[in-house]
């Protein structure tokens, strides 16, 4: 009787193992099989949204950490401070964003961004804060522009979500681009010296 029993549960055991053995392995292929089709599933639109944030987030950390080095301006050394911090902490939130999604970023600066490094670096003084300013104002216009769109036109909920997040912190960035930028105007400063000439 007992060796009757002690049969059948190894039978029983025998024929639980490869059922799962099967169970996990069709897990494991499922599971890879969603990682691919997630990729697949981005679409164009949201693709090029997320290279051109990638591409124009490290631009913003790099030119910042440039200006850091190199602006006069105590107001434009800051105005970089925070751009190097801020664009930094979203890099990395875009870098998680592709990893769950298994999406490749770029990995350096495009050409535009790396001519403008070039020509920046070539600067200096005051010179230096009008360009970069000028710049900074240039991109982010383009910059809540971009996410604007994306926070209302991007199909995968999570880059959406993201973008609009985003959105806000780019617009204070705008803000005080325009007002750091006016600060250092050539026409602003012409007006003040020319009207103590004329007392």
């Amino acid at each position: 009787m007992k060796s009757t029993i002690v049969i059948a549960v190894v039978a029983s055991a025998l024929s639980v193992a490869p059922a799962m053995a099967q169970s996990s392995s069709h897990h494991t292929k499922h599971a890879a099989s969603k990682s691919a089709s997630t990729a697949g599933t981005i679409s164009a639109r949201d693709r090029a949204f997320e290279k051109e944030a990638a591409s124009g987030g490290m631009a913003e950390v790099e030119l910042g950490t440039l200006a850091k080095e190199k602006a006069a301006n105590a107001d434009v050394k800051q105005f970089a401070d925070r751009m190097v911090t801020d664009h930094g902490k979203l890099n990395d939130e875009l870098k998680q964003w592709a990893q769950q999604k298994n999406v490749t970023l770029p990995t350096e600066l495009d050409a535009a961004s790396k001519t403008t490094k070039g020509r920046l670096s070539k600067l200096s003084g005051e010179a230096f804060d009008r360009a970069y300013m000028h710049d900074m104002v240039a991109d982010h216009v383009k910059d809540v522009a971009a996410f604007k769109h994306a926070s209302k036109t991007a199909k995968d909920p999570d880059l959406k979500s993201w973008a609009t997040k985003t959105l806000p912190t780019l617009e204070e960035h705008l803000k005080l681009a325009r007002e750091t930028s006016s600060k250092l105007s050539p026409t602003t400063s012409h007006t003040k010296s020319h009207g103590r000439k004329d007392k």
